[in-house]
Order: structure tokens, then sequence, then C-alpha cells
């Protein structure tokens, strides 16, 4: 999409608003804070809210009294857990601002959290740099082409080195990373901002904790810095946009007003990332990141419109953010409130929600009642009378509703796309201590379930024991913590272990018949199932290719049930089969004694054979692995990695200091933290994430089968 494309778009509004608004729909920003766990997302939201004046003192994370980070345990561990959603108003424009975990154990808050976001600033460390968390929330930035600004945060920290960070985001993360800004200073000297399009610089009064901005004259000894950096900025914004081109080819130079509208259009369509850089900690730079906010990133105007299908026919459809269309919202987040119950977070991509009004969901074919709306500011929540089109908030009173269904009109429906989840990699075995604790863990459990994607419950058929699986030891802890504290249940946990899969390396095919007479009654349904190996990372792909008037409906649910059921199950060690193609090519019935029960039993028996005949083997994850270390300790840290089955992918140079990149599978992590403070007393550490499955070696399997 070309940046005159986008400039086109949206350019009459008044027609699609309804009289109710606070803001038009121009006026509307919706974004959200993404970045590595430390960087500072939370502080630099505290600040936006600060000088918003949505709120009126500073929180801090290290004194566990910010308004974004309200639970008990994000406060206790200094960290985000959850994403928090809050609106706020900057030079007459509505901004709603979600802040996102940066921890990778809840990269689950960041997926669904882009899914609805019109636009993202990703904040990275002026001393840590792209980080392996910077990267994932980036790739998931760009998967939904969510246009972005970069904050370089820390400016005011020992080792800080703008130029670097730059290159680094550009380097790894392939990004058209274009400085508006030049830091005054670095480290202890960081002063304030140089901004490159008003040619100023610009300091934050202490005593009145940034609010007050001073603007001067470039410093002379930074003034050829700046109209190197300006003269590059024109050029890039030039090169990509050609109204900015053919004013610079006339006039030889271009107003503040005609770089900024450049800009904007090249944000909006992706070609440009602006880099803005400050202090959020000591209050500096905070106040241009949110003029850039509502100076380039989109209204809901801006971007394309919503697409879905038809639940019916499947026909592509597409919803513009026009309040008279008809109702198009997405659920995208669950939470469990003490007064209201259930409440959903949704995003409203067209038409009008409202208070008491019917909705339909097209997954489950039924309509529920808007019981309460309200507009959410982290933990607390205002009541409205009506959601409009672009605009985020929260539902209570829908009952069935998931995260990822579609709220729309019976009458002229429309399926949005879901939200994918990555699996988990972790799992504990939980047990309640009482009798009287067994209802209250499965409505814990029920209710954890509901909120996060990411966290799964099954029951161990050998054991008797219930299973929650999770993203990570920092995750099932956050988990086990919540069902005491949030739920009142006392239950006993087992320790954190590896969430293998299975999976089969060739094509195998095999025939079920089930034919038995159970409590009186005859049973008889045969099946025939082809499995082959499936791309890694496709999951669990089935197809039904038998017709047949006697092959009824009902027999065709009965046989994708079955085929589930032997999927969850796995025929190694209980473990989910993934990354698997599934076929029924032949059926055997009986008019008389052809049962649901028979044939889903029938599938699942032949489905387990298959896999049997089609050599299964372990999946095990692994980490994506990153140490920074000083460089003294580089032969323990590398050798370590190896007596762990890892693999050294790369090592960049930081400083005096050096980045070791690598693969590990997670069973050979456990306990990482301690062993890589005593092999480097202390001065190291390490971030880790979930980047693929692999096969476990033939010798670990049979040992891991053998237990």
């Amino acid at each position: 999409m070309s940046s005159q494309a986008v400039s086109q778009r949206g350019m009459s509004s008044s027609d699609r608003e309804s009289d109710g608004r606070s803001r038009s729909l121009t006026q509307v920003r919706n974004i959200g804070i993404i970045a590595h766990i430390d960087a500072g997302k939370t502080t630099t939201t505290e600040r936006m809210l600060f000088y918003a004046g949505r709120v009126h003192k500073l929180g801090e994370v290290h004194d566990g009294n910010t308004v974004m980070d309200w639970m008990e345990q994000e406060k206790e561990r200094g960290i985000t857990i959850t994403s928090a959603a809050t609106t706020c108003y900057w030079l007459d424009h509505q901004i709603n601002i979600i802040d996102t975990p940066g921890h990778v154990d809840f990269t689950v808050e960041v997926e669904r959290s882009l899914r609805v976001l019109d636009g993202a600033v990703g904040v990275f460390c002026s001393v840590g740099g792209v980080q392996p968390q910077s990267e994932t929330v980036w790739r998931q930035a760009a998967r939904y082409h969510v246009p972005r600004l970069i904050f370089i945060n820390k400016m005011d920290r020992m080792g800080a080195c703008y130029t670097r960070v730059v290159d680094e985001i550009r380097a790894r993360l392939g990004a058209n990373a274009m400085p508006v800004q030049l830091p005054w200073g670095e480290e202890e000297r960081f002063e304030g901002v140089i901004d490159l399009i008003e040619m100023q610089a610009l300091s934050f009064e202490e005593s009145s904790l940034g609010v007050t901005i001073s603007k001067h004259a470039i410093p002379e000894e930074l003034r050829a810095a700046a109209e190197a950096s300006r003269g590059e900025l024109v050029e890039r914004v030039a090169e990509l946009d050609e109204t900015v081109l053919e004013t610079y080819l006339e006039e030889g130079d271009l107003s503040a007003e005609v770089l900024q509208a450049g800009i904007r259009r090249v944000v909006l369509a992706n070609e440009m990332t602006p880099v803005f850089c400050g202090s959020s900690l000591k209050n500096r730079g905070v106040q241009p990141l949110l003029d850039a906010v509502v100076r380039y990133l989109p209204s809901p105007l801006d971007v394309p419109p919503a697409e879905g299908h038809h639940p019916r026919s499947g026909a592509v459809l597409h919803r513009e953010a026009d309040d008279s269309g008809p109702l198009s919202a997405l659920v995208f987040k669950l939470a469990n409130d003490p007064y209201l119950g259930r409440v959903a977070y949704v995003r409203v991509y067209a038409g009008v929600l409202k208070k008491g009004q019917k909705v339909y969901n097209p997954r489950l074919h039924k309509s529920e009642r808007v019981m309460g709306l309200m507009r959410v500011h982290a933990d607390s929540r205002e009541d409205i009378e009506a959601l409009y089109a672009g605009e985020i908030g929260a539902v209570s009173g829908l009952k069935t509703v998931t995260t990822g269904d579609t709220l729309c009109m019976e009458h002229d429906p429309i399926e949005l796309a879901r939200i994918r989840f990555p699996e988990p990699v972790m799992f504990m075995a939980v047990e309640p201590r009482t009798r009287a604790d067994r209802d209250k863990l499965e409505v814990a459990l029920q209710a954890m379930m509901d909120e996060d994607p990411t966290c799964h419950v099954r029951l161990d058929a050998e054991t008797g024991q219930t299973v929650i699986s999770g993203m990570g030891e920092l995750h099932l802890e956050i988990l086990r913590d919540r069902m005491l504290r949030e739920f009142k249940v006392a239950a006993n946990t087992g320790r954190p272990m590896v969430a293998y899969q299975e999976t089969i390396t060739r094509r195998g095919v095999a025939s079920h018949v089930f034919d038995r007479e159970l409590g009186g009654q005859k049973h008889f349904a045969g099946v025939t199932v082809e499995v082959e190996p499936g791309a890694r990372g496709s999951g669990v792909e089935s197809k039904i290719t038998v017709t047949g008037r006697e092959f009824t409906a009902h027999f065709r649910a009965a046989v994708e049930e079955g085929l589930q059921d032997g999927a969850v199950t796995g025929v190694m060690s209980q473990y989910a089969v993934t990354d698997i193609r599934i076929c029924v090519t032949a059926v055997q019935t009986d008019v008389e004694f052809s049962t649901e029960v028979a044939f889903r039993t029938a599938a699942t028996m032949a489905f387990r054979e298959a896999v049997q005949s089609a050599a299964p083997v372990l999946l095990e994850p692994i980490m994506a692995l990153e140490i920074v270390t000083p460089s003294e300790y580089m032969g323990d840290v590398l050798g370590d990695v190896s007596s762990r089955r890892g693999k050294v992918t790369d090592m960049i140079a930081k400083g005096d200091e050096q980045a070791v990149h690598g693969r590990v599978p997670l069973a050979a992590l456990f306990g990482y933290s301690t062993a890589i403070r005593s092999l480097t007393r202390g001065r190291a550490s390490y971030t880790m994430e979930p980047v693929q499955f692999d096969i476990v070696p033939e010798p670990l399997t049979r040992e891991l089968l053998n237990r």
C-alpha cells in the first residue's frame, strides 16, 4: 500500500459518526506500548497518563504503586503480567492505550492486544538495545501490519548509546528506523532532546516533574550532527512520498508542517518508523512522544477495513469504521470481576454497541444481552451507555463468549478472524487439599482458562491428577499464586515439568471396526484413517473424504470428535499429537446398529493404530536463549550451553560485554538462573523464549518413556 493511497482514506468522516461521540473518528488513537521486559513500558505509560491529566500522581514500578500494574503479583515482582487498558486525552484527541507485558511467559497478552490496535509504540532500552522479546513483539506487530513509533528510553543510564540502538533496530528487526530526534547528551550528561523537525532543543524542568518544557537553540557542538540528521530524514521521506519530493525539488527545503504530513503518510503505509528518545523515569521526552502518537499513528479511518467471513456462506466480508454500519466487534480478552462476574474486553470495528442491546455470537449461533458497558482504566471502570466504531471498552453480562469471539447482528452476521495462541511448553499437577477445595479448584481453573488462552487444564487418565499447562515457570507460579490469593483455593502442586508433544515421521494407515454390545444394545462402526507428517508448527489438520447417505452428519461429527480425542491423548506417553495431517478415507456402517458412540470410538482407535504404524517420536520445546556476560566468562558460559544440548547461533559485542545467542532445549534449562549466577559470580543476565519444537534424541526418549 502506497503512502499516497493511505492519505486518501477517510477524507470525510462526518457521515460515519453518531452524535453521541465525545471525539470524532479522526481524533481517536488505539495504541499499544510494547517492549522487552525492563525497557520501561509501564513507566512510560504512567508518564503519558500524568501529562495528559489522567492521573495526578506519578507511580513508580519499583515502589509498586503504578496505575497500570495493579495486580498484587505485578506489584511484588515489578513486572507487567496482564495487559491493562486505559483512556486519556491529548491535543483534543482520545488515546486508548494498552500497556502490555514484556516477559515471554505472557506474550499472549501482546498478541491479543496487537490484534485489535491500530498503532504501537516500541520501547527500547538505550543500554540493552534489541533484546529477545523486543524481536518477538516486533514480529507480532508486523504480522498485524501495525504502524509503529520507536522510543529509545533510559538515555540517562550508564552505557546509553542512541546510535548503536538505532543501528541494531535496523539490522536485527529489518525496520526502516529514522530518527526524528537526537539526544541532547547521553548517560549522566543527558539534558533533553533535539527536535529535527522544528530544529530546536527541548529541556524538561525537574521541579515540575517535566511538565514545563523549555525551547532552546541547538547547542553549537551538536548543530552539525543535527543538520546532517535532518537532511537524511528529509531525503528518506522524499524517497517514499511524492508530495514531499515535489516540494523538496521546488523549494530545496521543507517546512515543519510539510515534513510532518509526509512522515504521517509513510508511517501509515508502514514504510518508515520514526525514532524518539528520552528518559521516562527522569520525566524527559514523553510529551513529544505523545505529540507523535497524535501526529503520526493512525485513526480507525486510516487502517484497512476489518476483514471477516460470513458464518454460513463463507464469503469474505469487510467492515469499515462507521457508526451507521452493522455491528462488528471482537472479544480480545476476558476477565473475572468479583462483583460483575465475567467481563469481556471488546474492540468495536463498525456500528454502535449499546447497553441493553442483544448481540449475536456466530460461533455459538446464539444471542445474548449486553448488561453493562464500561470504559476501562486499569482495574477501575466507568459506566457508559455506548461504545462507538473504533473504540475499545468492556462488556458485562455475556456468559458464553470466549476470547476471539465476534459480536455482531444476527440479520447481518460476520465472523472476524480469531486470534492464534502459542502452545504451552510446561505443566504441573495440582490437587485440592480438602474435599471442600475441590469445587473451588474447578471454578478457579475454569476462570483462569477463560482469561488466559495459554492456560490449559486436563485430567491425566493414568494418575487421575489435574494438570495445568502454561508458557513457563513464572507463568505457572503466577497461576498457582492466583489460585491461593484470588480464588482462596488450598491446593498442592507438583514441580513444573516440560510439556512434550508427539508427532509422526512417515505415512501410516489403519482400520478399526468397533462391534460390541453395551448396555444391552449393539454398537457397530468401522473407520479407516490415513496419517502423514505435517510441517513443523502446523498443528493438526483433519479431513473426511467419505460421503454417502448412511454416513449422516451426526456420524461425521462423532468421527471428528474421535479424531480429536486421539490427538489429545497421544500414543507414546499421553502427550498431545501435533504436526500431522489426518484423512478418513473409508467407513463401514450398519443401518440398524451404527451409533455415534461406535463411530467416535472406532475413529479414536483407528487414529491411534495409524499413528503407531507411522514411527511416532517425541517433540520437545526449544528455547531461544540470550546471555549477556562479561567477556572473561565467555568460555565457561559457552561450555555450559554445550553441556545442555544447546547450539550457539551468534555472539555480539556490547561494550565490555558479550551477548551470546543460542538454541537450548527447555528440559535442560531448569535451574539455569542459579547456574549462570554461579558461573559468572552474578554478573551475567539471560532471557529466553520458546521458538520451536524439535525431535527428542532417541536415548532421551527411551529414558522419558521408562520413567
